[in-house]
């Protein structure tokens, strides 16, 4: 190995990392009163947009002032799988898998409070939380000590 291979290395670690934060967090639309966007839909939430989040599904783009958002909420859900136990004589084992809900409260351009719930992906949730209190100016809230001990970078 020459000595330029650990800095390469280091390099194209960078260079992912910088692509992932300019790819956005990923997400899907749990619920909220939005009627323009379907639950489940998958997307990606973006904080690199200037003065806008912006959240990009297959058909729709919905643009939010950073300024008019007015909750940022993060909460964790965990349930229960079952999967075959390989080891465990083929017996059930139980897996427990974390989901990580987002919740953005926001007033629109009629002035109306509106609410958005997503689940966001495991490997995007503490850089989304981080970028969303520099640019909001907000505070997460955790729903709990679990939430608090997940979210906190």
């Amino acid at each position: 190995m020459t000595p330029r291979a650990p800095l390469l290395t280091l390099l194209l670690a960078t260079l992912c990392q910088c692509q992932s934060l300019e790819r956005g967090g990923r997400v899907e639309y749990t619920g909220g009163t939005l009627a323009e966007i379907r639950t489940g839909a998958s997307g990606l939430i973006k904080t690199s947009a200037g003065e806008y989040m912006l959240l990009v599904t297959g058909k729709t783009t919905l643009r939010l002032l950073f300024e008019r958002i007015n909750l940022l909420e993060y909460g964790q859900q965990v349930s229960r799988h079952y999967a075959v136990g390989i080891l465990v004589a083929w017996k059930y084992a139980q897996i427990k898998k974390k989901k990580h809900f987002l919740t953005i409260g926001f007033v629109d351009d009629q002035g109306r409070q509106q609410a958005i719930v997503f689940t966001v992906d495991k490997s995007d949730i503490r850089t989304l939380l981080a970028s969303l209190e520099a640019r909001t100016g907000r505070q997460v809230e955790f729903q709990d000590a679990a939430a608090r001990q997940e979210g906190r970078w």
